[in-house]
């Protein structure tokens, strides 16, 4: 299966193309929404053609999701690590956009292999700004401690008006998913979806994944949480996380794995139902094609219908002519 990429390609696409062509200081603005409604907005002027200002809007987040700052818990000082002086937070972000940067590309390192490890760790602000609450769990999880503050549930949002769960405890993470589809066709396929994906867990080849789980009915952590948020027409999903599973490089791959799980089960539903548009067209166009072989041919059919023609006589007595038939 696809597993969908941590960095923006379009993004990068934008500030690998900016580096090249900086000299030339042309004028940037550009607005695109990534899946799962998070939106960029990207500028730069001719004045200042080494600053950039990187504008993000994430999903709203529902009731029981809590915000700082309009952004998630945790999402300045995971900005601040990760980029240091490279990237400037601004402070208001622009009107309809939950965080606003600066980008110095002068500030870029000078050799061009860190230079695109850094372009593509800003192509993946969206990884840094919406996973910093789960990141922050997950790294209590491998110092083997939970602080007080979060040994509870907590509620991450990651589709507007959407939320997913995390019961930390000091062994394990929990990660719980209310599946919703609006189209019912997609409902259908989901739900074998993810059953069947709770199943290719028990192969041999996978007995280091964490362990997952489906259910048509909340699971017993989820006690509590408002019916509203727990309307889910195609079930429950649940991973358990243990400290291998995020332990040195894993713990980013883990953090967007599980902020994306939505996103990576909507492009597949839709990859299989274009599968299956695909081949019945193919069996449509076959059937046509033998009923095509089956007509007869078109000589056949004219002598089988015996067709009467008839000349037109032309008759000259002398007197003149006239025509029968």
């Amino acid at each position: 299966m696809i597993l969908l990429q941590s960095h923006c390609r379009y993004l990068l696409q934008v500030l690998s193309t900016r580096v090249l062509n900086l000299e030339k200081g042309v004028e940037l603005d550009c607005q695109w929404v990534e899946f799962d409604d998070v939106r960029y907005h990207i500028q730069a002027t001719v004045k200042n053609p080494n600053i950039l200002l990187l504008s993000l809007s994430l999903p709203t987040p529902p009731p029981e999701t809590v915000f700082f700052g309009g952004l998630p818990q945790g999402a300045i000082e995971a900005i601040k690590a990760a980029y240091g002086v490279v990237l400037q937070i601004l402070d208001p972000p622009k009107d309809g956009f939950n965080l606003t940067v600066k980008l110095n590309m002068s500030k870029l390192p000078p050799d061009e292999e860190h230079k695109q490890a850094l372009l593509l760790k800003i192509a993946s602000i969206r990884e840094v700004v919406q996973g910093a609450p789960l990141r922050a769990v997950l790294k209590q999880l491998v110092s083997r401690g939970v602080k007080s503050d979060l040994n509870r549930l907590v509620s991450l949002v990651h589709r507007p008006n959407e939320s997913f769960f995390v019961v930390p405890k000091a062994d394990k993470v929990t990660v719980i998913f209310p599946m919703r589809f609006k189209d019912s066709v997609d409902t259908v396929l989901a739900t074998s979806f993810l059953q069947e994906f709770v199943e290719a867990r028990r192969t041999a080849g996978l007995t280091n994944a964490p362990p997952c789980l489906w259910s048509s009915s909340p699971p017993q952590e989820l006690e509590g949480v408002s019916d509203e948020a727990l309307s889910a027409n195609a079930g429950f999903v649940s991973f358990v996380i243990f400290p291998r599973h995020v332990e040195g490089k894993k713990l980013d791959r883990t953090v967007w794995s599980l902020s994306t799980f939505h996103a990576y089960v909507s492009y597949h539903v839709k990859c299989s139902e274009g599968f299956m548009h695909t081949r019945m067209r193919r069996r449509v166009e076959s059937l046509i094609e033998a009923l095509d072989r089956a007509k007869p041919d078109s000589e056949k059919a004219k002598k089988n219908a015996q067709v009467r023609s008839f000349k037109r006589l032309s008759i000259n007595d002398g007197r003149g002519s006239f025509n029968s038939r």
